[in-house]
This record gives structure tokens, C-alpha cells and sequence, in this order.
């Protein structure tokens, strides 16, 4: 049995899997405020997916929001600034007495809908995390590209290219840069947007449903959401050129997205093709969880 833990900002999912990689026990809480809490959490959670299992597993995979520094082994680059600087993967093992893999959530979830999900059969998968914040994993032969710097797939901290008019005004970002892609295209981004020209304060559903009910201010700010990102997932097909990308977090569920994005990026990418399929996660909120728990192998022993 393998544990896998899912640590986001607003709520950390623990699921086991069986030998064939079926979840067995899921459960979720919420995440508390403060680093300890939050290592008590992720212990207590994973006692219980155990004891509902009826099994220990011989070690747990952690997917976070930002990566482990090669240099100090301390998180960084974590919208949930209280990880930041502190080594999770260490004082977690401590905490449950036995070894943890930590990995950046976005990798698991790329991990996970290439291996079982919307990106089986591709060589090249780019998951893309939309949500809270904006993340990007790369699988290529079922493994995970972490890169020399255990920052590969992190598109989220580029600027957004090829700025129009309406993007002049670059929003600040966590990370303390202007303009990055996160600040732009994260599900926060889209409800900022849409208050700065409307004046109206709205949820990304609530904006996606008067779009589609024909407001026009709601459909002019997810036009100019959609284009943001296209020109953004463009400079990821140019570098990276991948079979697949698998959109995944709370805006993967605007229907738009599949149906505009393929033609608004075309006029971006550096080819007089473009066929890369844009598809919907399969996993859905479980993908992060399973992507971490297959951060141990198949193999990995059962303690009794």
C-alpha cells in the first residue's frame, strides 16, 4: 500500500493505493493556518487513511505547492507562504517516523493523469494547474522532468508574452514580480480582472455563467482571460512542443477553454501547424493525490 498527501492551500487530501494503483481510502480535511499546524494535519490524516486501511504504508508522497531547493532542501517558491524555508520532507518523517518523498503538486498531477488519466499514451505531457495559483508539471516517458534546478514545468513565474493593451497595467505577484502568468491567468486573476473594469466583485463560476447567459461585460473578461492564456500555454508549445497538455484546478472546469483555446493559440505558435490536443483532466481532484502516492514505487513493502 502507498499513501499519497495532496497539501493545498484550502483543504489536504491523503489517499492509500492498492498494488494496481486503485485508491482505497480517501479522506480530506482542511488546511490549518501556521506551519506546525499543518505538519500535525498531514500527521494525523495519514494515522487515519492507515487505520481505515487497516495497514501502515512504508512511506508517504507529498505533493506542495512550490519545490524543495536543492542548495538548502527548504521549500521555496510556495504561494502557501508559510511552507517557505522550512525542510517539509524531514520534519514530516519525523513527525510520522517514517520516510516521505516530497514533490511540487504539479508534477503529481501530471504524473498521475499521464499514467492514468487524460495523457496515457503521450511521450510528452504538460499538466497545467488553473486555479488558486497557476502551475505546470512535465512527464515524458512516465516519468516526472524536475530539471537541473527542480524547477521544470514552473510557467507560472514567466511574464505573460506578447502583452496587448488591456494587459499594460502588470498585476503584482506573490513571488514579488510583476506581470507573471500567475497574476494574470489564476483563478484570483480572473475575478481581479473582471473587477477592475467592472467594478464588480465576482467568482470565476458566477463570471463563467453570466458569459455564457450573454452578459457582455462577463464575456469581454473571460476574452481577454482566455487570450491570456492561450498566449501563455503558446510559449510553452514553442519551448517544450508536448503531445498533450492536461488542464487541471478549478478553471479546467470552464467549458471555453477547450473549444477556443486550440484556435486563439495557432497564431502564437512557431509552426504552420498546430494539433496539439488541449484536453480535460480524467483524475479530477484525486489526480494530485494519486501523482504523490506513485512518488513511491510499486514495489515499496508494506510495514506490518
Amino acid at each position: 500500500m502507498r499513501i499519497g498527501v495532496d497539501l493545498g492551500g484550502t483543504k489536504i487530501e491523503a489517499a492509500a493505493l492498492g498494488a494496481t494503483g486503485e485508491v482505497r481510502i480517501r479522506d480530506r480535511i482542511a488546511t490549518p493556518q501556521g506551519y506546525g499546524a499543518t505538519l500535525g494535519a498531514i500527521a494525523g490524516l495519514v494515522s487515519a487513511v492507515e487505520a481505515k486501511a487497516g495497514q501502515h504504508a512504508s512511506g508517504v508522497g507529498v505533493g506542495i505547492p512550490g519545490s524543495l531547493s536543492p542548495a538548502t532542501g527548504l521549500v521555496r517558491n510556495s504561494n502557501s507562504t508559510a511552507l517557505n524555508g522550512h525542510a517539509i520532507d524531514r520534519d514530516l518523517a519525523t513527525a510520522i517516523d517514517r520516510p516521505v518523498r516530497v514533490e511540487n503538486d504539479a508534477n503529481c498531477f501530471a504524473l498521475a493523469e499521464a499514467r492514468a488519466g487524460a495523457g496515457q499514451e503521450a511521450e510528452t505531457v504538460f499538466g497545467v494547474i488553473l486555479g488558486t495559483g497557476v502551475g505546470g508539471g512535465i512527464v515524458t516517458a512516465g516519468r516526472v522532468l524536475r530539471g537541473r534546478n527542480l524547477i521544470a514545468g514552473e510557467w507560472g513565474h514567466n511574464r505573460l508574452p506578447a502583452p496587448d493593451p488591456a494587459d499594460v497595467a502588470a498585476p503584482q505577484c506573490y513571488c514579488g514580480r510583476q506581470g507573471c502568468i500567475e497574476a494574470w491567468c489564476s483563478g484570483p486573476a480572473l475575478a481581479a480582472d473582471h473587477a477592475r473594469a467592472t467594478g464588480e466583485t465576482l467568482a470565476p463560476p458566477v463570471i463563467a455563467a453570466r458569459a455564457e447567459a450573454g452578459d457582455p461585460a462577463a464575456a469581454a473578461t473571460l476574452d481577454r482571460h482566455l487570450g491570456r492564456i492561450a498566449r501563455a500555454l503558446a510559449g510553452v508549445v514553442n519551448l517544450l512542443d508536448p503531445d498533450v497538455i492536461v488542464l487541471g484546478g478549478g478553471l479546467s472546469n470552464l467549458g471555453q477553454l477547450y473549444d477556443r483555446l486550440p484556435g486563439a493559440m495557432r497564431g502564437h505558435v512557431f509552426s504552420d501547424v498546430f494539433t496539439t490536443p488541449i484536453l480535460r483532466n480524467r483524475l479530477g481532484d484525486s489526480a494530485g493525490v494519486i501523482g504523490a502516492a506513485w512518488l513511491w514505487p510499486a514495489e515499496a513493502e508494506a510495514m506490518p
